[in-house]
């Protein structure tokens, strides 16, 4: 007589081996998400970081593993051993991973010279991003129907299914982690893959050899033996519970987990947008979100699959799963609109930034653990509501697997290009707690329904009254959910320290970015916010540095017709051009088709109308990917980004992303490039102005100062030697034509040409020693962002900028004119602190 506790795992010597199995996935999905990680990033610099490629790409990668769960158990046989399956399958994702890190950047190359912007770009792109990533996706989403095969269909095995499950997770946490906060941060790309590698590796060697030594009985699995309209007893074994409609039962489990996934990856979408908010953009702040919503995830798999171990109905306990979820998301809602906003914390009392970021994670796991946790248990609670004796397990897996993915796949696609656009976070929300409604009766009334006949009065007066109930539930829950509110999305994490200082007079939700106007309150002083961030304003420090951006290049340009201007911002740096009578066309590159509507409503006047200019034309685009795209070459090309700490805006400060701005001038052409000196700190604010002098030998810097203090610079580089004639641009500028262009400039204070150029801190060559030890910014580390975002809270700009003008030197060769002219500037220079 057979052991019944060896049967229901498969066989008596898997069960010492467990364990080591759930070692095993642990390594997988900690390799998995260190590739996620490095190939979003990869993928980002050739297909760009718009709502719609960043949704191709999610659901690329999720419909990969989707496609790998679902077909593995239908291709591969069942008298495989499944732990030689498994080390094959990890050993081929560690060598297409390997593939994917050198070949990428050379398919890039053909991908540009075929793509433009538009909706068919859009289609290549998705495209693009398949051919990359399905290959490897669907080995990974192969291996857990793999290493389930060594299971049986029976209550305690589809357990340790569940258990397998939630090792994957908390190894995809460890992964988020260790590459977000360790590998990126202090090496880069390379060694990120490297790592994952030999995770991968690793795995597939310990799998070879266990395999040596552990029997497996080799069958093919029956799909269901079990006769249609029984349901199997979790408790007994051997004996069956009344006739009720099985494969409808099924079927509801499927949909519901389907719904789950919908929810949680929809869910993860939205939330992710307002933490950034309250937390900031860093790239750690992601990294926190992320591995927390894993952590719940991994958390919940385990608890959900003790509770399938032990339950009669696992059917019943996911429907109360998605139920208490109705309440957890409205919980989320609830904390991330109306609390953690407004929690008594400022950051800049932050000496450390690592006690910031345990604050951090404090705070993600208070507002995220309840309907992750919730999430997870779902998972494994489907998996015992569908099985029965003799199933394939793997087959189980995969197909619920693959179930959970493609409404994941809905909700991050539908969520991010669709519904916050279209409604904004609050409705999105309420659709969640909607979906996790539906998800609940599904499961907790469908399966009493038998429909080989009519359903008596006594269960349509029960369903009825649940489905009534969850009506009301929903319309409860869906009260707390409030709107995204003005100042979250003006200030962000400096939120409860600026309440009441402004007016909101804007608020919106686009599909990449959230923007504000706001209205101080002493003044007519408007600025214009982004995501939790003011971008620009017309406050006399900005005006002078957006107008510093257009019009340095303008004045040395002998004959600027095409401009290219990268982010729209409030327009002024764009509108700085329009003045200038020699530029025929103005390309405006921006990523958030908001910005420019509001520009031209709340800036027109300092913008001089721009969006509304003819010869404006507005691309809406990741610049950089329109940059790469494009044959268009350009005379000027001025690029205002955001923050190099806000995750995914280093990729505009890369040596390789001013080597292609360089490939798009014409000859002569010049570049301006924003670079703030607050909220950083000295080694980003090297690593900035180094990596760009890497591309512009004889680059210039020139400096906008507040109170005499320092701001923000300029960085300028020309294509060819630069010289600035101050008697020929002086003579320009009184020419009747450039009147407006003079008077722009008198408006920020700069009353003649020598003032304009006495902005002036230094050449490349100057700072030559004091640039020795700067970090180059490159595409395969993206540096800056690591180096940035542990600094976010630093206000040291004028120390930065004293720092930097010790090593000033007056710029022989550089300028020239007559006596007079030469005289004025170096008295002007004198002025700023230059001997």
């Amino acid at each position: 007589m057979s052991n019944p506790s060896a049967r229901e795992t498969g066989s008596p010597a898997l069960r010492p081996l467990l364990p080591l199995l759930l070692v095993l996935c642990f390594g997988s999905g900690c390799a998995a998400l260190i590739y996620e990680i490095v190939w979003f990033q990869m993928l980002q610099m050739v297909i760009g970081s718009t709502a719609v490629s960043l949704g191709a790409l999610l659901g690329t990668y999720m419909g990969g593993m989707c496609l790998g769960a679902f077909l593995f158990p239908r291709l591969a046989s069942g008298r495989w051993h499944p732990l030689r399956v498994y080390a094959w399958l990890e050993l081929g994702i560690g060598l297409i991973g390997i593939l994917i890190f050198f070949g990428l950047p050379k398919a890039a190359w053909v991908y540009s010279a075929h793509v433009g912007s538009g909706f068919p770009a859009i289609l290549l792109r998705g495209l693009f991003a398949a051919t990359c990533l399905l290959p490897p996706t669907i080995l990974m989403g192969a291996t857990l129907p793999a290493i389930a095969r060594w299971v049986e269909s029976a209550p305690r095995g589809i357990s340790w299914l569940g258990f397998f499950y939630g090792g994957n997770i908390a190894g995809a946490t460890f992964g988020c982690l260790l590459a977000g906060f360790y590998l990126l941060r202090v090496y880069d790309s390379f060694v990120a893959t490297l790592v994952a590698a030999l995770l991968n590796g690793t795995v597939a060697l310990v799998a070879f050899v266990v395999s040596t030594s552990a029997r497996c009985e080799k069958k093919e699995p029956a799909d269901e033996v079990v006769p249609p309209g029984k349901l199997w007893d979790h408790s007994r074994g051997n004996r069956k519970l009344g006739r009720v409609n099985l494969e409808l039962g099924s079927r509801m489990a499927y949909v519901a987990i389907a719904l789950s996934g919908m929810t949680a990856i929809g869910a993860e979408v939205v939330w992710t947008r307002l933490l950034s908010l309250a937390l900031g953009g860093t790239v750690y702040a992601f990294s926190i979100i992320l591995a927390v919503f894993l952590f719940g995830l991994g958390a919940g798999a385990g608890a959900g699959s003790m509770l399938a171990r032990r339950s009669l109905r696992p059917g019943i306990l996911l429907g109360w799963c998605q139920l208490l979820l109705t309440a957890a998301i409205a919980w989320t809602a609830y904390m991330l609109t109306k609390s953690l906003p407004y929690w008594p914390v400022e950051p800049l009392l932050a000496e450390n930034p690592w006690r910031h970021f345990r604050l951090e994670w404090a705070s993600c796991l208070m507002v995220l653990l309840p309907p992750t946790v919730l999430w997870g248990a779902s998972f494994p609670l489907a998996l015992a509501a569908v099985t029965a004796r003799g199933r394939d397990a793997g087959r189980l897996v995969g197909d619920i697997y693959a179930a959970n993915t493609v409404g994941g796949i809905l909700g991050g696609v539908g969520f991010s290009v669709f519904f916050i656009p279209l409604a904004g976070t609050q409705q999105s929300q309420r659709l969640l707690i909607g979906l996790a409604a539906l998800a609940a009766f599904l499961m907790l009334v469908a399966p009493t329904l038998n429909f080989r006949r009519l359903p008596s009065s006594a269960t349509v007066l029960r369903g009825g009254a649940i489905g009534a109930a969850m009506i009301l539930i929903f319309f409860l829950l869906a009260s707390v959910v409030a709107p995204i509110p003005g100042e979250l999305v003006a200030y962000g994490r400096r939120t409860a320290s600026r309440l009441g200082e402004a007016e909101i007079l804007y608020v919106g939700e686009g599909m990449n970015s959230s923007v504000a106007v706001s209205r101080l309150w002493e003044s007519d002083v408007r600025n214009f916010h982004v995501s939790g961030k003011i971008e620009a304003s017309n406050e006399p420090q900005d005006m002078r540095l957006q107008r510093m951006l257009g019009q340095i290049p303008a004045m040395i340009h002998p004959r600027p017709g095409s401009v290219l201007v990268v982010g729209c911002g409030a327009g002024v740096t764009a509108g700085a051009l329009t003045v200038h009578p020699g530029v025929t066309n103005i390309t405006l590159c921006e990523i958030e088709p908001l910005v420019p509507q509001i520009a031209s409503k709340y800036f027109s006047v300092e913008n001089f109308n721009v969006v509304n200019d003819p010869r404006t034309t507005i691309i809406y685009d990741d610049a950089r990917n329109y940059i790469l795209t494009t044959h268009e070459k350009f005379d000027i090309i001025t690029s205002d980004p955001i923050h190099p700490w806000v995750k995914g805006s280093a990729t505009l400060y890369t040596q390789e992303y001013f080597e292609l701005v360089k490939s798009h001038l014409n000859p002569g052409g010049i570049v301006t490039q924003w670079v703030p000196l607050y909220e950083s700190d000295l080694s980003a604010v090297k690593s900035e102005i180094a990596t760009f002098f890497e591309v512009f030998p004889d680059g210039i810097i020139w400096a906008n100062n507040k109170n005499g203090k320092g701001y923000d610079l300029v960085l300028f580089g020309q294509l060819g030697e630069t010289r600035i004639n101050l008697d020929e641009i002086e003579q320009r500028l009184t020419q009747p034509e450039f009147s407006a262009m003079r008077r722009s400039l008198e408006q920020v204070g700069f009353p003649s040409t020598s003032e304009v150029f006495a902005t002036y801190v230094g050449r490349a060559r100057d700072l030559t020693v004091w640039l020795a030890d700067a970090q180059i910014n490159r595409d395969n580390n993206l540096r800056l962002q690591y180096l940035a975002g542990l600094h976010s809270d630093r206000y040291d700009n004028d120390g930065i900028y004293q720092n930097m003008v010790a090593w000033r030197q007056f710029p022989a060769g550089l300028f020239a004119g007559a006596d007079e002219s030469m005289a004025a500037f170096k008295q002007a220079l004198a002025s700023t602190g230059m001997k």
